[in-house]
């Protein structure tokens, strides 16, 4: 008996746009019931790759072929109708909608063509969640109000509502924690045992040999390598295919000091944080930390780390203690102050939380010191233009076009536009919130030489990360967390993945 066909063929697709070939004759062949892993840097190609599949753009050449039928995808109803669904990293959800109304948006169960059924739409989602393994989300409860892991579940439940056999996950697992994405995965195994195909999209090589079953590599906007197995292919195999060259030691060297040692005593610290405590969120800190030192703070999400770093630059306002920058005490609970006395923040959602998306690279990069380019109450661009430049390109950041908006820069680039902003206000201790979420393995590369270039020019670093392995490697001193309090301080070099996740679990040093 000849095999069954791919459910999905999309061969020699390409893809231009003005000056830039986005896809140069890429090849994809999904099977039903499988989990098939699109890997890539930024700027290989995926979003337009997905964009071609769901519809939103034309592809210049190539052919789709769907269950052994070539298609034409004109429009993303088109592909909607064909079973195929996509789920963006950024959900399009509507926030004031109930979760039942979300699924049904645009194919409401209806009476006579136009009565809307609610309760018809209540009983499909409740059935569509009981599907999913998510039975106690109220269909009737406003989206807005659900934490990210149930946000997912409603995007998924939407595309399960208009019968999909195909469905994109882009990056789904950003704004998990551990136990939300063990649950996402246990989601798509349940749902490619019923012959649902899924193309997953992540950055996270660790999480592709525990829910791939293949992978296409893309790069540069070709396929270098297609059905890949994902549990048996070695990750520095996937890298060098996605960089084009062998990769070592993703860190640069870190410094050689002696452990325990700190600045001379004539040398002030930083920033100095004295009993700082958020009731409800994290303990009493106490923390000095040195120019040219990078100090991570590892824990579960949830532990206090991203509320740490908000009350340091005076996003939240402190229950008790202090925090001196240069030896001279902040006002709590006032950025412009924190601003001021030289601390910068690149926060953890630079989307929507560090970057103004439909603003150029100039502007974003420009924004914490314009007063510096007013002349008479009026900018001067040229001056603006020029300092900004100057910035980005101390970062390398690319392409070199400051009046881009930034929406339209990598996510690697679009990190160091938020670091160039704060290399522009000449600021001394700077706060990472998770500066490499949503980068790939090449740019991540460059970002860590970057963060270990500031500190060793004399930049205080406190960072943030959910992967311990990027504290481990790019911190000089690490502070582990429990349920916002510290459970442990060593040198980076003295811990290993392993004793930290046996501190943030059980919160005491292992034996």
């Amino acid at each position: 008996m000849a095999p069954e066909p791919p459910l999905l063929s999309m061969e020699g697709i390409t893809k231009s746009f003005p000056g830039v070939r986005a896809l140069d004759g890429v090849d994809l062949t999904v099977l039903a019931g499988e989990t098939h892993c699109l890997l890539g840097q930024n700027g290989a190609g995926k979003s337009t790759l997905i964009k071609v599949l769901a519809g939103a753009h034309r592809p210049d050449s190539g052919r789709i072929v769907w269950c052994g039928e070539e298609i034409t995808l004109n429009s993303p109803s088109a592909a909607t109708r064909r079973g195929i669904a996509t789920l963006h990293q950024e959900l399009d959800l509507v926030d004031g909608l109930s979760v039942a109304e979300n699924i049904h948006l645009g194919h409401e169960p209806t009476t006579a063509g136009f009565i809307v059924r609610s309760a018809a739409a209540r009983d499909r989602t409740a059935r569509l969640l009981e599907r999913l393994g998510h039975p106690r989300i109220d269909p009737a409860a406003p989206v807005g109000v659900l934490p990210a892991a149930q946000r997912q579940i409603v995007s998924m439940a939407r595309a399960l509502s208009h019968d999909a056999r195909l469905i994109v996950m882009d990056e789904p697992s950003a704004a998990l924690d551990p136990d939300e994405v063990a649950g996402l995965f246990r989601i798509v195994r349940g749902l490619t045992a019923e012959g649902v195909a899924v193309v997953y999209i992540s950055h996270r090589l660790e999480e592709i040999r525990r829910i791939g079953d293949r992978v296409t590599v893309l790069k540069d906007g070709r396929s270098v390598a297609a059905g890949l197995p994902a549990r048996t292919t070695p990750a520095r195999a996937v890298v060098s295919l996605m960089t084009g060259r062998d990769v070592g030691h993703v860190f640069p060297p870190r410094p050689v000091r002696a452990t325990g040692t700190t600045p001379a005593p004539a040398v002030r610290p930083a920033l100095s944080v004295q009993g700082l405590t958020r009731a409800g969120e994290f303990a009493p800190l106490d923390l000095d930390l040195w120019p040219g030192e990078i100090v991570g703070l590892a824990g579960l999400v949830g532990s206090g780390r991203s509320e740490i770093l908000e009350t340091i630059y005076g996003a939240r306002r402190p229950t008790a203690g202090t925090v001196l920058a240069g030896g001279e005490r902040l006002r709590p609970g006032s950025v412009p102050r924190a601003v001021r006395a030289g601390i910068g923040l690149a926060p953890e959602e630079r989307k929507t939380q560090g970057l103004l998306p439909t603003e150029s690279v100039t502007r974003n990069v420009s924004l914490a010191c314009l007063g510096r380019f007013s002349r008479g109450g009026w900018i001067d661009r040229a001056a603006e233009r020029a300092a900004a430049r100057r910035a980005t390109r101390s970062l390398s950041l690319r392409p070199d076009t400051p009046d881009a908006q930034v929406r339209t820069l990598s996510g690697g680039n679009q990190q160091k536009a938020v670091l160039a902003r704060w290399l522009l206000r000449g600021c001394k201790v700077l706060l990472l919130d998770e500066p490499t979420r949503g980068v790939d393995v090449g740019a991540r590369a460059e970002l860590y030489a970057v963060i270990r270039a500031l500190a060793a020019d004399g930049l205080a670093v406190l960072l943030v990360s959910s992967e311990i392995p990027e504290v481990l490697g790019l911190a000089d001193r690490v502070l582990v967390l429990r349920e916002g309090r510290v459970v442990h301080t060593a040198e980076a070099r003295d811990l290993d993945e392993h004793r930290v996740l046996d501190l943030v679990m059980e919160g005491s040093p292992p034996v």
